[in-house]
């Protein structure tokens, strides 16, 4: 199924972020996330407080759930500390919205 539209594009993008929160979810609680506001723009570490341990739990998650299309370890291998410190959902959801349009 290819997008091929800017609304498809982003229901494409609500639909993911919308698995990452529940990700989130499963690793740092139900009642926390009910507490935060969780967007687009949220940062990992700044905004959801999530530490190395969980942050490597996320990017198992996201891993398993999207297979090696989307290489998430290796594209969070890549990054300098300063890019993963300030790693946002959006950054995270455009990688696998692009990988799925390819």
């Amino acid at each position: 199924m290819q997008m091929n539209t800017v609304t498809d594009l982003q229901e494409g993008k609500e639909v993911i972020l919308e698995q990452l929160k529940q990700f989130i979810s499963e690793i740092i609680g139900e009642e926390v996330v009910e507490e935060l506001d969780i967007s687009y723009d949220s940062v990992l570490t700044k905004d959801l407080e999530m530490g190395s341990i969980e942050i490597v739990s996320f990017a198992k998650k996201v891993n398993n759930h999207y297979g090696k299309k989307v290489d998430f370890i290796s594209w969070l291998h890549n990054m300098d500390f300063n890019m993963l410190v300030n790693l946002s959902l959006g950054s995270i959801v455009d990688l696998i919205s692009n990988a799925n349009r390819k």
